[in-house]
């Protein structure tokens, strides 16, 4: 049987035609019931990654949160919601902020749901990730359908990142600060962790230099759900307009056989690939290493570098770039932001937790004689 994936068009944030986008799409792949157990304790991760409001696009509309707890409801289950997203330090009045602004707080408490913070965590595999884990019979993942600097897309693996604790964060962006070396750790957690449910908020998507405020909003009117990421997130690489494998969490996933990234063996069901696959996304600038044979960036690699680059103008100041660099070479002198190139690994960690999109960047000469 091949491994299904739900698409289902959803033009806007209207609660009334959220909630039928969801439940359609929930009820074409047999109901709700199929994948959670009735009357069991469920973790729901929606991607909140800052402090930044729905119409961002930044983070999963609290909508779509909403039409997810009360398919649960309707089943009687215990409903907690979290996330672990890049607040400075781990200081719980930033996890409050980020709860309020992006409306989950709201949510949780007009639908009876117990909104959870992820201060606790057990050693699962390779990471320490949220002991919710433990205390719960199911998780379902709501992620943000974007583009990525590091991982070309995020959505149904990438969301799962936000399982691990904070500290942890810093350390594997600092020692897998490749794309190829971070995927392997992103598609280690998904390993440990399989959601037993994700829908993807597609109704709003983001291009460009995502997956924050660097990005661009792209209209795209989608809910996509299902069991398997890989699948997922497969089909949502054909809506950006890119192949399947060019997501590398998707090409070490299929190598592992923890999920189909083949489109002969995943079943779309709803929409037609053919009426929601329009115009190509505007992909990172750092995904136009795609365009090189692999042969030829192996050898040249080390000289072909992408680099984040402070734009002044727009800078707060706020520090957050500090706070997150892995590797401490940020910092404040005269009253601007200084970046020390020398210790930079391009994780880009500093341009997904800036609010006030200032960072951009920045191509080695190679990068730009070759026009990428």
């Amino acid at each position: 049987m091949r491994t299904q994936v739900s698409v289902v068009k959803c033009d806007s944030y209207e609660p009334a035609l959220v909630w039928q986008a969801v439940k359609k799409s929930l009820d074409a792949l047999g109901g709700i019931s199929v994948f959670i157990k009735p009357g069991s304790k469920v973790l729901v991760k929606p991607n909140l990654l800052m402090a930044k409001e729905p119409e961002f696009g930044i983070t999963t509309h609290p909508e779509v949160v909403r039409a997810v707890v009360r398919l649960l409801k309707d089943i009687n289950c215990r409903i907690f919601i979290g996330d672990g997203p890049s607040v400075w330090g781990g200081q719980a009045q930033n996890l409050d902020a980020v709860y309020e602004k992006t409306g989950i707080k709201r949510v949780c408490a007009e639908e009876g749901a117990e909104l959870v913070k992820f201060d606790k965590r057990r050693w699962r595999g390779k990471f320490p990730l949220t002991s919710w884990l433990d205390d719960c019979d199911s998780l379902v993942s709501i992620p943000k359908f974007k583009t990525h600097e590091l991982t070309l897309l995020t959505a149904g693996i990438k969301n799962l990142y936000g399982l691990v604790s904070d500290s942890f964060k810093t350390e594997l962006h600092k020692k897998h600060f490749e794309p190829e070396d971070f995927s392997r750790v992103l598609v280690d957690i998904y390993e440990e962790v399989k959601p037993a449910l994700t829908v993807i908020d597609g109704v709003m998507g983001m291009e460009g230099d995502g997956p924050a405020t660097s990005g661009k909003l792209r209209e795209l009117g989608l809910i996509i759900a299902g069991k398997d990421c890989v699948a997922l997130d497969s089909i949502a690489a054909l809506v950006m307009g890119i192949k399947p494998q060019d997501v590398l969490t998707n090409l070490e996933a299929a190598r592992r056989g923890l999920g189909e990234m083949d489109l002969k063996n995943i079943q779309v069901i709803g929409e037609s690939l053919d009426d929601i696959v329009e115009e190509s996304f505007i992909l990172p600038a750092t995904s136009s290493k795609l365009k090189i044979p692999r042969p030829f960036i192996n050898f040249v690699k080390q000289f072909i570098r992408f680099y984040p680059k402070i734009n002044h103008a727009h800078c707060s100041r706020c520090a957050a770039c500090i706070e997150v660099c892995p590797q401490k070479i940020i910092s404040l002198k005269d009253e601007r932001i200084v970046i020390d190139y020398s210790g930079c690994i391009s994780c880009f960690c500093c341009q997904e937790a800036c609010p006030s999109a200032a960072i951009k960047i920045k191509k080695s000469l190679l990068a730009k004689l070759l026009g990428l």
